[in-house]
């Protein structure tokens, strides 16, 4: 098995005003984008290319959506990338970035 080209935990997933889960996982692997829980129980997954990214302008720097599948979810990743080798979700500008790239939209 590959590894995924993003990974990202304790990811706070919402979708409306309602939270899905608080410690959740974010992975692109295979060409697509996986929502989960924190005991790895699929939420919602999409191919890449379908998934739309973007950062809510409303938000703080550690907040961006994601829709896929006609859902809109919030995420809440790390404000900050960790430190290499330092444990923590990357920054939500990782996640954007990351879903463009396997797309093939440029990043």
């Amino acid at each position: 098995m590959a590894e995924p080209e993003f990974t990202a935990t304790g990811v706070r997933i919402g979708k409306r005003m309602r939270s899905l889960t608080r410690a959740g996982q974010v992975r692109i692997n295979d060409g697509r984008l996986e929502l989960l829980t924190s005991y790895g129980s699929e939420i919602d997954s999409a191919p890449v290319q379908a998934v739309r990214a973007s950062k809510p302008w409303f938000a703080s720097e550690d907040r961006a959506l994601a829709d896929l599948n006609g859902n809109r979810y919030l995420l809440r990743l790390g404000e900050n990338d960790p430190a290499p080798g330092e444990p923590g979700p990357p920054a939500a500008r990782r996640f954007i970035e990351a879903v463009r790239r396997a797309a093939g939209r440029g990043g």
